[in-house]
């Protein structure tokens, strides 16, 4: 039954990731594990900058690599992209352990 008011509920999730640390692997993964739950996100992994896995749903960044060091929580950002689908609050991810990676 429509309201009348349409709303977008289209899911877009956008992994940048860094090349030179060779973090494609794990944003493979976790696009994976993503769309493997959630089929109607729309997922896109992109190179970025030095050091970046920046995870954002819908324009909201919840994950910051560059901020944190870390990589997400592949289950918080899949508990998140569902929450962006049924219209719940997305926030910030916790942290995997630290890699060795690092920003120079």
């Amino acid at each position: 039954m429509a309201s009348g008011k349409e709303t977008s509920n289209k899911l877009h999730v956008d992994i940048e990731y860094c090349n030179v640390c060779n973090s494609e692997p794990q944003c493979v993964e976790l696009a994976s594990i993503i769309r493997a739950q959630i089929p109607e996100a729309e997922v896109v992994c992109r190179t970025g900058r030095r050091g970046s896995f920046e995870v954002q749903i819908n324009d909201t960044l919840v994950h910051s690599k560059l901020g944190s060091l870390a990589f997400p929580q592949y289950e918080d950002v899949v508990q998140n992209v569902r929450n962006a689908r049924d219209g719940l609050p997305v926030n910030r991810v916790a942290e995997q352990p630290i890699t060795d990676c690092v920003v120079q």
